[in-house]
This record gives structure tokens, sequence and C-alpha cells, in this order.
């Protein structure tokens, strides 16, 4: 077999067996399906022992893991020339495989493979289609559209080999995975570059996610071990080093907001010792580290207001009642 459908998961529910109905129903078949099972409790696990197939592989975890445990381990285990990821709620088309296999046989030197998608709701219904993305890309282009936001580019449906996921050390253990992938693709186009199928044949489930439920903590924790591995890059190559300087500083800056009032409203016990004013130095730390242009984000009312709450604590502790009473979201 040529192909490895890798698929970790934790409690996957209803939507599992639709993931892997839609991987077993594939028309080309030069594959088999590794499910790295951890310690599910609402019957993933035993719904997972019943399947009766051999193309598929169930690792069981032997205590519960984290997240980025789970995903460390395909490090490890036995896996096919080529890889793609995946989590429990997306679907793939019967053809992903062979357009896949198609653009491989098409761009033979590529170090990273992609193709068109479609977001999907909780129901399965169609949202929107991903945006336009060239067919070749560079590391220096990638990088490019990641700091505009000028591409969809989500954790499934990315292709690779597998000597060349090993050779970048896997997925980076960053807290709840938050800006591991984008790191990931960042390094495997880096080796060579990215093509891009320009076939639709994957749907993306958007609901309640990690990035949404995660702690301001471990989300500011994974933005600045983001911004460590884009500082190790810089010098690599000057056209890497271009972007970034031409492009780092809204980017921090566009975080700087949203999650300052991430922050601002968590409780202080639940911070790990973060303050606004903190975080908000951090940021600027780090736009001076990658980027010649200055960062000024007390020019701007929202990262200034928030910064102003947080260093009083009667404004604090009224705006945090006032977050109790008021449940609509203020900014993610």
């Amino acid at each position: 077999m040529r192909y490895s459908f890798i698929l970790p998961v934790r409690n996957g529910g209803a939507y599992i067996k639709e993931c892997v109905a839609s991987i077993l129903a594939q028309t080309l078949q030069d594959f088999n399906l590794i499910i790295l099972e951890n310690k599910s409790t609402d019957g993933t696990a035993e719904w997972l022992q019943n399947l009766k197939d051999e193309r598929i592989t169930v690792m069981p975890s032997s205590k519960s893991l984290s997240i980025e445990e789970n995903w460390a381990r395909i490090l490890s285990i036995p896996k096919n020339e080529f890889i793609t990821l995946t989590g429990h709620d997306d679907l793939f088309d019967s053809n992903y495989l062979q357009v896949m296999n198609d653009m491989i046989i098409q761009h033979p030197d590529a170090s990273l493979y992609q193709a068109y998608f479609r977001f999907i709701d909780a129901k399965g219904e169609e949202i929107k289609k991903s945006r336009l993305m060239d067919e070749k890309e560079t590391v220096s282009q990638f990088l490019y559209s990641l700091f505009r936001d000028s591409i969809d580019t989500m954790g499934t449906g990315y292709m690779m080999r597998s000597k060349d996921y090993v050779a970048v050390g896997g997925m980076p253990a960053f807290p709840n995975l938050l800006f591991a992938d984008h790191t990931l693709w960042i390094k495997l186009t880096a080796l060579n570059y990215k093509a891009t199928a320009q076939q639709e044949c994957f749907s993306y489930r958007i609901h309640e996610n990690l990035s949404k439920h995660s702690a301001a903590s471990s989300y500011i924790n994974a933005f600045f071990n983001y911004l460590n591995f884009l500082d190790s890059i810089k010098s690599e190559d000057i056209k890497i080093k271009t972007v970034i300087d031409e492009n780092i500083t809204p980017y921090i800056l566009y975080y700087c907001r949203s999650l300052a009032h991430r922050l601002l409203k968590t409780p202080v016990e639940q911070r790990k010792g973060m303050t606004v004013s903190g975080f908000i130095n951090k940021c600027i730390y780090y736009n001076n580290l990658l980027a010649e242009k200055e960062l000024l984000p007390l020019n701007y009312s929202k990262i200034k207001s928030a910064k102003m709450i947080d260093d009083n604590l009667i404004l604090r502790k009224a705006y945090l009642l006032f977050r109790k009473i008021y449940k609509k979201p203020i900014y993610s």
C-alpha cells in the first residue's frame, strides 16, 4: 500500500462513523486507515473494536492522553509512503485519494499537497467553498497568504510523505495544537513547494472547536510558540525574511487585539499569571524581534481599553460581572 489515512480521536460520537465511511469509500483503494484511539468514553472505542475491515488498524492508547500526546504518536507508528491526517468530524469525497495520487504524478517534486474543499456545518450542510489557491506555491508565497488571510488552510486534506513528516518533527506540540498545523505546513512546504489540486474533494466541518474553547493562556502560549518558530526560519531565506518583515506587524496586531480581550474576560486565577499589560508588552517584543516596522498597540482603542480595565482591580471586577450577565461574545 502507498497511502495511510491517520485519524486521532477521542469521543468521536456520530461524526467518526461518517468520517470512517467516507475514507473506506475511496475509489482508489491503495491505502490503510490508522485510528489512534485515546480512551474515548462515549462508545467510540467499542464501535471501533467491532469494525471488521482489513484496511483499518485501531491503536488504542494505554492511558488517557492530551491531544498533543495523541497526535505525537503519529511520528512513531508504522505508516505508508504518503500520509494524510484528519479530524474525526471531517469528510472525504470518494475521489480524494485519486485526486492526490494524480497531483503526486503531476508534481513529483512537491513536498506538500492540498486540494480545494468545502466548509460544512454540524449537520453536514455546505456553508461555503474554500477560496482560490495557486496550483504551486513556494514557502514564501504560502507564508504571505497565511499572513494576509487570503487562503483557507485547515488541519485536514493535506498529503505529505511520511519520511518528510518525520524529518521535520511531526505536528508541533503547541498547546491544544493551536498554530501547530500552520507550522507543520510551512516546514513541509519549505522542503520544496506546495502543490494544490484544482478540484474540490473533501469537507471541513465548522463547529465549536478547540480554538474557541481553549483557555486564553493556552492560546497565547501557542501564539508565542508560533512566533518563535517564525523567528527561527527568517534567516533561512531572504524571501522568507522579507515576507515576515513586511507582514508580521498587522498579523501580531490582530492577535494582540483579540487575545487581549480573551485574557481580559478570563478570571485571574485561570490566567497562569498572565496580565493584559504583560501580554501586550510581549507582542511588542516579538514584533521588534521579527520586523522593522514599529508596533504601537496602545494606539488602538480596543487594546488600550483592555489594558486600562485589566490594570484597575475595580474596573476588572465590574467587567467580569458584566460578562456574567451579558453572554454575547465581544471578541473571540
